[in-house]
């Protein structure tokens, strides 16, 4: 089909136009959509970026569900997984004009587990947990999908819902009692009928790395794919294609084992003391680790407190497993966490040795949990042989791919050569919508009140918006500075990261009207808040990763090596990516108007500070706080 065609099916007089009424044709959904449908016939890869507004969900949607393929589509977040289901199929359903089944998949912990809701049903749980659980057991015999996002009230990080759900380490498989009526086999049922099919990143790579690993698979076969919020794709390569270990892992093995003892073998003392050894050695390993939040390289170094406490969790784990292959014939349940402990104590042993040349070993610290990572320093070979490769036609599409006009960086990237590009420029009027402040005198981001000076010049800037801000930090200790300073100088609420889930705050910013949200970097992926909630955002500095970030570093190692310039071929793209995605939260619809304040002094530079600006729509650039002041009073008249 030719963009003539499209222009018929996405025009002002077309068959989604007159279903509607608020529809408005757009030159550029209608190019991207005859791109999409092109690879969709002729197969390939393609990247397709499609600016804010260009309506790119219906651009590849409609392609999808006309071209007679068996088609994937996978989003970076649950809120566009919502919008393509329950807004935009059903109404292009109509437009088709022909049945199609439609099916979403979700991962297996998204779904009840019958069997453990049982087992922890007649167990018995702590007292803060009853009450949870018996709302889960009412839930259980309404239930038609067994989908937990159907359960309200229970906080989505409740202590109940490991114990509801199974992931692939405790699932029993076809040994399960419950497996004939187990909602996840019924979920991959329909996944296999269905014509499109819906599903997230997580998922798609979880799929990817059973594959890599040649341990079966998650999701049927299809003949083309769709991968929306595609900027995402080479952060969750390097993720699935490493390894990983966490103490909840082995916490929660612990527990199971534990439980499958009292069940199956409650006379094995010793099963039950090793599963309690090990909880304590994994407490031991966290907290000698120390609090706080942070990413540092992995290494044991001979003779610390940490090495003596990750081997005392090796010795723990490897008494576990071998006493759990000794009691492994006295029931499904202690066999099914013998083979999970067979795979937990190699994961073990090799992060003891973390020796593997082509990955950079590290380690992510959170609040309840330590993470170890195994990240491949290239991710293009797995991403072509598992991804690109088996798949006649795969399409990706951000509203961020490229770094100034070209694709370049992403197609080094993903290995790439002679893929099919194009970009489609957002519609909206952003000289008209938005303004660009670059506030002056604010001193070098590595001065120690740089983040004073940020949120005194942001105070004037907020009280001109009404509120209505996000406001974006590289770092947390500037997070919870101006969450201590700007409450008790705005008039406005000021919401922080950390002080509840984020759903919940997300909600709370969207009710108040005037708020303002405090948050770093990573926790804007996904955000869709638009309209009167939001009127500025605030960054304040250019997203740089930080040096000691041990990818980072390890890649910059390697470019350095090869005889690149890791700065420009690393640092500047990821940069502009994460730059772009915090910018394109503010103008959400033609009757948007929006402030961007930009606080980096380095943006005035003639070198890579014009790479950014350059990256950003067209916005009208201002250097005085009065040019704010008047873009607001104008709106008002």
């Amino acid at each position: 089909m030719t963009i003539r065609d499209w222009s018929e099916k996405l025009g002002q007089n077309g068959a989604l136009a007159q279903r509607l009424p608020q529809f408005r044709a757009r030159a550029q959904q209608q190019a991207m959509a005859a791109q999409v449908a092109q690879t969709l016939q002729q197969g390939g890869v393609a990247l397709l970026e499609a600016g804010t507004g260009t309506g790119k969900t219906f651009a590849y949607l409609l392609p999808a569900m006309l071209c007679g393929r068996k088609v994937l589509v996978s989003t970076g977040s649950k809120a566009l997984q919502d919008q393509i289901l329950e807004k935009d199929i059903p109404v292009l359903l109509k437009v088709v004009g022909k049945p199609l089944r439609i099916s979403r998949l979700k991962g297996r912990s998204n779904y009840l587990c019958l069997h453990r809701l049982q087992r922890f049903s007649s167990d018995g749980v702590a007292p803060l947990l009853a009450a949870p659980l018996a709302r889960m057991v009412d839930w259980a015999g309404r239930t038609r999908e067994g989908d937990i996002a159907e359960v309200g009230g229970i906080p989505e990080d409740s202590g109940v819902w490991p114990l509801v759900t199974s992931t692939r380490d405790n699932c029993l498989g076809s040994d399960c009692p419950d497996y004939q009526r187990c909602h996840v086999v019924e979920a991959r049922r329909k996944a296999q009928e269905a014509d499109l099919l819906v599903v997230n990143h997580h998922l798609l790579f979880s799929d990817l790395a059973l594959k890599a690993n040649g341990m079966g698979d998650l999701l049927p076969r299809v003949e083309a794919m769709i991968l929306d919020e595609a900027h995402q794709v080479l952060d969750l390569a390097g993720r699935y294609f490493g390894r990983q270990l966490s103490s909840h892992q082995l916490w929660d093995w612990a527990r199971d084992s534990r439980s499958e003892a009292l069940a199956e073998a409650p006379d094995d003392t010793p099963l039950l003391q090793a599963a309690a050894e090990l909880e304590k050695a994994t407490s031991a390993w966290r907290s000698v680790l120390g609090a706080g939040e942070e990413r540092t390289s992995w290494a044991l170094t001979p003779g610390s407190p940490a090495q003596s406490v990750f081997m005392l969790v090796y010795q723990t784990v490897n008494t576990l497993q071998q006493l759990l292959q000794q009691a492994s014939a006295r029931g499904k349940g202690l066999e099914q966490c013998a083979a999970r402990g067979e795979v937990l104590l190699a994961s073990v042993v090799f992060f003891l040795h973390h020796d593997a040349a082509d990955m950079v070993f590290w380690m992510e610290k959170k609040p309840r949990t330590v993470h170890l990572h195994a990240t491949p320093l290239d991710v293009a070979p797995p991403l072509q042989k598992y991804l690109l490769e088996p798949v006649e036609a795969v399409i990706l599409t951000s509203a961020t791919l490229r770094v100034g006009d070209s694709f370049a960086n992403i197609e080094r990237a993903l290995g790439l050569c002679g893929a099919q590009t194009f970009a489609a420029a957002s519609p909206f009027d952003y000289p008209r919508q938005s303004l660009l402040y670059l506030p002056s005198g604010l001193p070098e981001p590595h001065h120690p009140g740089y983040t004073r000076a940020c949120l005194e010049a942001a105070i004037p800037v907020i009280q001109a918006c009404g509120g209505r801000t996000f406001m974006l930090f590289t770092s947390h200790r500037a997070l919870q500075e101006a969450a201590s300073h700007l409450p008790q100088s705005l008039d406005f609420p000021v919401l922080a990261q950390g002080s509840m889930p984020r759903s919940r705050l997300l909600d709370r910013f969207r009710s108040l009207g005037n708020a303002v949200l405090l948050g770093a970097a990573s926790f804007w992926e996904g955000v869709d808040v638009q309209g009167e909630a939001l009127s500025c955002v605030i960054i304040d500095k250019l997203p740089f990763a930080s040096p000691s970030d041990p990818i980072l570093r390890a890649r910059t190692e390697q470019c350095q090596a090869a005889g690149g310039d890791p700065f420009r071929e690393l640092q500047i793209p990821q940069a502009v990516i994460a730059l772009r995605q915090g910018v394109g939260r503010l103008i959400r619809s033609e009757n948007d108007r929006g402030v961007l304040m930009l606080c980096d002094p380095r943006l005035r530079s003639k070198g890579y500070g014009k790479i950014f600006l350059d990256s950003l729509p067209p916005m009208r650039r201002v250097t005085d706080l009065f040019a704010v002041q008047q873009f607001w009073q104008d709106a008002a008249s």
